[in-house]
């Protein structure tokens, strides 16, 4: 016959007792507080129903002593260590206190003069009866405390009610008995399944342990092996495989004890230029000075891990996760500043951050993430070299850019994206010189979409293409339909976003698109920014052969990029628009009106034509044109609109210009 194994409850019965101290003691503040706070209703119930009485008066002063009584003695017991060393003592001290304070609480009754337990004082009853009740109930995990407190209580009740000798005091007085016994059963069978908890998380832990034991020497062996599966090879850092199982590892356990994770991720600025210009050893020597800097910063307060290329992370948890977290990030940024020493040269290494918080920004690793992610684009988006904590309003543009991709290739393709023309007027005749086309859409649960939004959309799905394609067939049809208006001269802007150049040949697609309509290619131009033209790999080759096929070209917010006097005389330009921050409010601004001036001087010396963006006012035009600008766009003179809006309002200026012809 095997020998019977020992019982789990013998064998935990000392952790057990601990868990049951410990649970105690930490809930004993607010169960005194609330035990003085009744006291204090109860005696003041008795005096204004009795008026002043000495023996109230003692019997509340024997409650908070016994109070205190009960506070110094939890304060003796932790101090000494008496909860882990010798639980049963500090459960007995306890169960004791809370004895003397149910016995001061059942005399009671024979302190009031002439008590009623179920008449006049029907009220002390019913206080007392529910204090027992909520010792009972904040009892659950030590059954023998809560009923030393409750009990007394509950039989001084019962007792008064026999006493009265009445049959209904009578009843009462058996409820009240009965009620007792249903707490006592009740608060018997919490503490079961307190203590029966407590044996399966230490059986648990116990289980864990041989676990561990068992598994020792499997560890030893193959920790090599996981050192190399976990760590990046150049930098030495945590890869992203170990990362991603430590971000949800820590994610689940601060989840379950209602910790704090935070994550910063960190992304070097410029190191494609150096990775391309010295050389991939020169790049890897950087990425390991870098993670050496990262590690002599956090220190151990944080997992650092090289994700992949020029990005790191920084995962923090624990108590106040996100201001240490903040802290190392301030530190990094500070410490970016100093050259950092790589490959035999030295360099200054900008980073940009993003800071995102569990549970404050996300639910789970992959939201935390995400949100990091949002975080650190916004950084690089606002200027790089800075530190960017995730809020709501980043998640909702993602979730709105999201929807843009998902709806804009249909869009395009089923003409909801519309062009829409702007016109630009002759200052001095007032007759119209041009238009410029402007992208339009109008989403069904976004309302309407800006330009900007649009082409990064188009560009992120590489569709770029097909939307400026779409938009030059547009241009083309109108056009087409301008010399039955009595305007085939005038021209027709069309925007082309600098990076299209590197994405896809632009003048092939003008080219076609222009040659399928039968546009004489003089009679589009296309507006480019100033970086395009600097851009001489990228598109500078393809704007010589727009200019050699005849379209007219025009740079567009002229005055605040950085264009090269050389450049634009190379590439034959034949327009510049004057950007809309120099045109607004310039007839109460001198110094915009002798930066225009210059700018119309300049374009006359290289007989360039001179259009000037967001004109708005009456004043500002009337300014605009003495100092010699010819041509003038902006909500002064109409505001952009549909083809169909647009022929309409032409048709109405020319019946305006024909009446004042025949009235003259």
């Amino acid at each position: 016959m095997s020998q019977q194994a020992i019982p789990p409850t013998a064998q935990f019965l000392a952790a057990t007792r601990r868990a049951q101290a410990a649970h105690i003691v930490s809930g004993l503040g607010s169960t005194l507080f609330f035990n003085i706070t009744i006291s204090l209703s109860a005696a003041l119930i008795v005096f204004l129903g009795y008026g002043f009485s000495q023996p109230i008066a003692l019997w509340l002063a024997a409650t908070i002593l016994s109070a205190g009584y009960r506070a110094m003695t939890a304060r003796r017991l932790a101090r000494f260590n008496y909860i882990e060393t010798d639980p049963d003592y500090a459960l007995r001290f306890m169960s004791f206190g809370a004895l003397l304070s149910g016995l001061i609480w059942a005399s009671l009754p024979f302190c009031v003069p002439d008590f009623s337990a179920a008449g006049k004082d029907a009220t002390i009853s019913l206080i007392m009866v529910g204090i027992s009740a909520g010792s009972m109930i904040r009892g659950i995990g030590y059954s023998q405390l809560s009923m030393a407190f409750a009990v007394p209580i509950l039989l001084s009740i019962v007792v008064w009610l026999i006493y009265v000798g009445e049959s209904s005091s009578a009843i009462m007085a058996v409820d009240v008995l009965g009620l007792m016994i249903v707490m006592v059963q009740s608060n018997l069978s919490a503490e079961r399944v307190f203590i029966s908890n407590e044996i399966a998380k230490l059986e648990a832990t116990n289980l864990a342990q041989s676990l561990e034991i068992a598994n020792e020497d499997i560890q030893q062996k193959n920790r090599r092996l996981e050192v190399l599966a976990n760590r990046d090879t150049i930098t030495g850092l945590a890869n992203r495989m170990h990362f991603n199982g430590r971000l949800l590892g820590d994610i689940a356990r601060e989840k379950t004890i209602g910790g704090e994770v935070a994550l910063l991720l960190i992304d070097l600025d410029r190191f494609k230029q150096i990775n391309d210009t010295l050389g991939h050893s020169a790049g890897d020597a950087l990425l390991k000075a870098v993670g050496e800097r990262l590690s002599n910063t956090v220190g151990e307060d944080g997992l650092i891990a090289r994700l992949g290329g020029d990005e790191f992370a920084i995962l923090v948890s624990g108590p106040n996760a996100r201001w240490r977290c903040r802290d190392h990030a301030e530190a990094l940024l500070q410490e970016s500043l100093a050259p950092i020493a790589f490959g035999g040269s030295q360099s200054v290494i900008a980073l940009s951050m993003g800071l995102s918080t569990f549970p404050a920004h996300a639910s789970t690793a992959e939201e935390l993430l995400a949100s990091a992610d949002m975080a650190l684009y916004d950084a690089k988006g606002k200027g790089r070299r800075q530190i960017r904590e995730f809020d709501p309003g980043l998640k909702a543009l993602a979730d709105r850019q999201s929807l843009i991709e998902q709806d804009i290739e249909a869009a395009i393709r089923n003409g909801e994206v519309e062009t829409w023309f702007q016109p630009q007027i002759d200052l001095q005749t007032g007759d119209i010189a041009g238009f410029e086309a402007l992208v339009r859409w109008h989403h069904s649960r976004l309302g309407f979409v800006s330009p900007p939004e649009i082409v990064a959309a188009a560009q992120s799905l590489h569709l770029a293409e097909s939307l400026t394609a779409h938009v030059a067939s547009s241009v083309c049809r109108l056009l087409a339909r301008l010399p039955d208006l009595d305007l085939s001269e005038v021209t027709v802007a069309l925007n082309v976003s600098p990076r299209e150049f590197a994405l896809y040949s632009v003048a092939d697609m003008l080219e076609q698109i222009s040659a399928q309509h039968g546009i004489n290619p003089a009679r589009l131009e296309i507006e480019i920014t100033e970086e395009a033209i600097l851009d001489a790999d990228g598109a500078g080759e393809q704007l010589k052969r727009l200019e050699n096929a005849g379209y007219k070209l025009a740079v567009d917010d002229f005055g605040v990029g950085h264009s090269s006097l050389a450049y634009l005389i190379s590439l034959k330009v034949d327009r510049l628009k004057i950007d809309r921050s120099f045109a607004k409010g310039v007839a109460e601004s001198r110094a915009n009106q002798d930066l225009i001036a210059a700018l119309v001087g300049l374009g006359h010396a290289l007989r360039l034509d001179i259009v000037v963006e967001g004109v708005e006012t009456a004043e500002d035009a009337a300014v605009l044109e003495m100092l010699g600008c010819r041509m003038a766009q902006g909500y002064h003179f109409a505001r952009p609109m549909p083809v169909e809006s647009l022929i309409a309002w032409i048709a109405r200026r020319a019946e305006k210009k024909d009446a004042r012809r025949a009235v003259a």
